[in-house]
């Protein structure tokens, strides 16, 4: 078992799929954390008057009151949580619910539990803790509050692996996923200092995914970066909707372009 500042760290899992249980409370015990299990949002709230949680990872899709109705017991009236919450879940059709909300993170269901324990670690460290994901660059904690954070959505894995290094060396911390829906869920969930998108993802291409997030109170003035406007592969009949107030456009899928727009567009915010 790994001795380092995770060992003092309690995290609550709720997920009512047993076998999901127990590989990742055996595989976040393993990896230092104080892990305790409950299989219901019920169990969950009679677990919390006993315990006080560094994190909950939340499964949404559950029996009785789901994990819609526990978190809205630990929702204070300002909309914030009682505690650092990272949901489970692949729909992001829940996008406008979790947008009044202010959740901490999720993954997409059924998830790695490397990514999973990557998000937790993300997650305790910007919440003012010590764990930083072993994928992620060094980071200074007395400048957390300065580490810029970017969400990148590109289909083709080769460039997307590129992209996401070139961004992380111009000192953002990258969270990076392969379709429209996957980018729409994850800013409304970690509203990130600038989403980077190319116009043709798989499944909704960039200008959907503005649209909605322009529409949603959490994230109408999320700073975005297109690119691939001017690629003949892409669908042009969408950049048009990619105005001037929505998103910057770069023409091609040049990382140097691709990351001074994503720097731009941070800073102003």
């Amino acid at each position: 078992m790994k001795q380092d500042a995770r060992a003092k760290r309690t995290i609550l899992l709720v997920d009512d799929d047993t076998s999901l249980l127990e590989t990742l409370h055996d595989f976040l015990s393993f990896e230092g954390y104080h892990v305790i299990t409950a299989a219901s949002g019920e169990q969950a709230l009679v677990l919390l008057r006993q315990t006080r949680p560094d994190i909950i990872i939340l499964d949404m899709s559950m029996p009785g009151m789901g994990g819609v109705g526990f978190l809205e017991r630990i929702t204070n009236p300002d909309r914030s949580t009682r505690f650092p919450v990272l949901v489970l879940t692949a729909r992001a059709a829940m996008a406008e619910y979790f947008a009044t909300r202010q959740i901490d993170g999720f993954v997409a269901k059924p998830c790695d539990p490397d990514d999973l324990l990557s998000e937790v670690n993300r997650i305790l460290f910007l919440r003012g803790g010590e764990p930083v994901s072993p994928a992620s660059p060094a980071l200074d904690p007395s400048a957390a509050g300065s580490v810029r954070r970017a969400v990148l959505a590109e289909g083709d894995a080769a460039l997307n692996t590129a992209l996401h290094a070139e961004l992380q060396q111009a000192g953002f911390h990258v969270e990076s996923v392969f379709t429209g829906p996957a980018a729409l869920e994850l800013a409304v969930m970690s509203k990130p200092d600038v989403l980077v998108m190319r116009l043709d993802l798989p499944e909704m291409d960039a200008g959907e995914v503005l649209a909605t997030l322009r529409r949603l109170p959490g994230t109408r003035t999320l700073p975005a970066v297109v690119y691939g406007i001017a690629d003949p592969g892409g669908r042009a009949g969408h950049a048009g909707r990619i105005g001037p107030d929505e998103a910057v456009a770069v023409e091609d899928c040049a990382a140097g372009k691709v990351v001074d727009a994503a720097l731009s567009a941070a800073v102003k915010r």
